[in-house]
């Protein structure tokens, strides 16, 4: 498909540089069979039904945000690097700018060399370099020493439409972290899951409503723009994900007993489509996905979804125009920026209730 249907013009002040709080008083746009009806977070528990399961991404976002400088050679440059994925227990996958001034070879010291941790810095050597900035680091340190360093030097990677209008703080390594967050792994936060409260918890078990937790560790990947005309001709970065095999026989179960599958986020439906097999069985998972969700594909596993407002032309809402039809879609953006919702990774929400087949 041509990737310009997926465009649509968002006022700027339209992007939420802070998340509400408490964070179940966002706003949610229910969208149901073309209807659209305002509603907040709080009201979540009386969309779903006894027997339903809410499934929820418990990735932990790491500091995978670090800064330094080229070192060994007659210039020594500042360079940051964004994290985007591990390849073993000393060596990342990472975006870096500015990436012209790095070479195969190279070397980069991270951190503050007066900072008494760690001996102040974090070395890691340029071992291979791509074409669109992304480089291998291999890192002086190993396995938890290394976890150590990057949570003791690095930052919280705010997405660019936040960091680029603002100086993250220390308030954002409480914001951009659900309350679900347990397994480390994620240069990006599944951001549905920042609407949740201990509150909104209680509620939804109350209502009858299970909630189960899978793990997509999201990559850096999903700030990045559609660049191809034809979405044929995209290529998805690939996420590490897991799914036990209780989590998904509770979630068969519910099914064969009349319950409904509801995703909440993105990276929780990929998943769940990652692991369903044709007849939306779902299996066991553990392994890589680079799932790309665009209209025409047959939703297998979820039935209702849980997500953010997106960017213009991104694969997200690409799949959630996958999910609900684009014109339904295109109608809800617009009355949503009509009205006031808040965009992106801080923003509100919207429930989707998957369109007919």
């Amino acid at each position: 498909m041509r990737t310009d249907l997926f465009d649509f013009d968002l006022p700027a002040e339209r992007i939420a540089l802070r998340p509400a709080h408490p964070r179940d008083s966002a706003r949610m746009l229910v969208v149901e069979n073309g209807a659209l009806r305002d509603q907040t977070i709080a009201d979540l528990a009386q969309w779903l039904k006894p027997g339903d399961q809410l499934v929820v991404n418990d990735t932990k976002v790491i500091a995978a945000q670090l800064k330094g400088r080229r070192i060994g050679r007659e210039t020594e440059p500042k360079i940051e690097a964004t994290l985007i994925k591990r390849l073993d227990g000393s060596r990342w996958q990472a975006l870096v700018k500015p990436a012209k001034k790095l070479v195969a070879g190279d070397r980069i010291r991270f951190g503050n060399e007066g900072k008494v941790c760690l001996l102040g810095h974090l070395d890691a050597e340029v071992e291979a370099k791509g074409s669109e900035g992304e480089v291998t680091l291999s890192f002086s340190f190993h396995g938890p020493a290394l976890d150590q360093a990057i949570a003791d030097l690095g930052s919280p990677p705010l997405p660019p439409y936040i960091a680029s209008k603002r100086t993250p703080d220390d308030q954002d390594l409480a914001d951009y972290q659900t309350m679900f967050a347990a397994n480390e792994g994620a240069v990006a936060a599944p951001t549905a899951g920042l609407h949740f409260t201990p509150a909104l918890e209680q509620a939804l078990h109350a209502r009858g409503v299970g909630i189960n937790r899978i793990t997509l560790h999201v990559g850096a990947g999903t700030f990045l723009p559609v660049k191809v005309d034809d979405t044929e001709g995209h290529k998805m970065h690939a996420e590490w994900g897991t799914i036990s095999a209780e989590t998904a026989e509770t979630l068969n179960t519910a099914r064969k007993n009349g319950g409904r599958i509801i995703a909440v986020g993105t990276t929780s439906l990929r998943l769940l489509e990652s692991a369903a097999s044709e007849d939306g069985t779902i299996q066991p998972f553990a392994a890589e996905t680079a799932i790309f969700i665009t209209p025409g594909y047959r939703f297998r596993a979820v039935d209702i979804l849980m997500t953010n407002f997106h960017l213009p032309k991104s694969t997200l809402f690409m799949l959630v125009s996958a999910f609900s039809g684009l014109e339904t879609m295109q109608a809800a953006y617009a009355h949503a920026i009509a009205s006031g919702y808040r965009f992106y990774s801080y923003g509100d929400a919207c429930l989707l209730f998957r369109a007919r087949d």
